[in-house]
């Protein structure tokens, strides 16, 4: 919206900064920032008056979460998505179709997200919203958002899968990239729903990866960072550069009160919501493939649960000592910070080979 604003300029004031992408998406951070911090307490303290009881533990995971994370509240997503929301809104082009895909897929998982955490804080239970229904809507959104992008993607990149490190490779994939990207999308966004589970423990990865995929955005949005990078040139995407900037600024707002010991978790709202998100920028900005590596974290927890339920329903034994994988370190004696830090280490080193990516051809 306030990029309108470069209209006014006569090329050597104040109001030509809102052409540069870069200055908008400081912009957006620091908004986005405040609203966290300005609305966290409110936010928190109404979630408490309205859901005395908080989010519902899993009688499944750790003991001690029972008594150590009981009467928390739930819903913490929304402090995101509206600082996100707000950012985005005021300074990304309202008219590049990129940012209302991205922003789209992250709203519709928020709202998916909501819904499960309502249920479960109504109902006083861990249940919330049956996974069916859930994956359901969720592929629908996936497919919606796939096609979208596939039909604003330049002729000669629709429909095709590029392949990182290896220069002007593209596996040509037809109609199977729609499912191909609903799987993306969709497998991003439980991903990050699995990894939130400790204090902290997935919003600072999400930021990382974040950041990662929007520098990726903004370069291959650049004809002239792509070539010099011999990458694909989507033109557009630089944009998404502002939402990925409200976003890291709206996770620092929410981790402000989410560090240990948190006084709100995001849920679902939040978790489904981030997730789509990564999944939506690695779409719309052809780094499908790359998004395995900067989620790398994300891809391990999701994993680990799939490896523990089919060797269980096989054998009858346990892979893990409790999955996700966070839980089973958690098991094996690793306090929770330690086991939040060095997530987070690992995310960070993940990112940085993400990033080797656009370079090394």
């Amino acid at each position: 919206m306030l990029f309108w604003l470069s209209a006014l300029s006569d090329g050597g004031d104040i109001f030509n900064l809102f052409r540069y992408i870069t200055f908008r998406a400081g912009g957006a951070f620091f908004t986005a920032l405040t609203f966290g911090f300005v609305f966290g307490r409110p936010l928190i303290t109404a979630l408490r008056r309205k859901y005395a009881h908080g989010q519902p533990i899993r009688e499944d995971g750790p003991a001690h979460h029972i008594k150590t994370k009981a009467d928390t509240p739930t819903m913490g997503g929304l402090l995101i998505l509206a600082a996100l929301t707000l950012s985005t809104v005021l300074w990304a082009r309202l008219d590049n179709p990129y940012v209302w895909l991205v922003l789209g897929v992250t709203v519709a998982f928020g709202v998916v997200g909501f819904a499960d955490d309502w249920a479960k804080v109504s109902r006083g239970n861990s249940r919330g919203v049956p996974g069916r229904i859930r994956f359901g809507i969720g592929l629908l959104i996936a497919a919606t958002a796939s096609y979208v992008a596939a039909q604003l993607h330049p002729d000669d990149l629709s429909m095709q899968l590029a392949v990182p490190v290896f220069k002007d490779v593209l596996f040509p994939m037809g109609w199977l990239f729609i499912p191909f990207a609903m799987i993306v999308i969709v497998g991003s966004a439980n991903s990050v729903n699995l990894t939130d589970g400790l204090d902290g423990l997935a919003i600072m990865p999400v930021m990382i990866a974040a950041g990662t995929l929007g520098v990726i955005a903004y370069a291959v949005g650049r004809v002239d960072f792509t070539d010099y990078l011999d990458v694909h040139y989507v033109p557009g995407t630089g944009e998404i550069l502002i939402f990925t900037a409200g976003l890291i600024g709206g996770g620092l707002g929410f981790l402000w009160y989410n560090a240990p010991p948190a006084a709100v978790f995001m849920g679902d709202t939040g978790a489904l919501a981030l997730g789509g998100a990564l999944g939506a920028i690695a779409v719309a900005t052809k780094h499908e493939l790359v998004l395995l590596i900067v989620g790398g974290l994300f891809v391990a927890e999701a994993v680990s649960v799939i490896v523990q339920v089919v060797y269980f329903k096989a054998t009858g034994e346990r892979v893990f000592l409790m999955a996700p994988i966070h839980h089973h370190f958690e098991k094996t004696g690793w306090a929770e910070p330690q086991v939040v830090i060095r997530f987070w280490i690992i995310s960070l080193i993940l990112a940085l080979i993400g990033l080797a990516t656009l370079k090394l051809r």
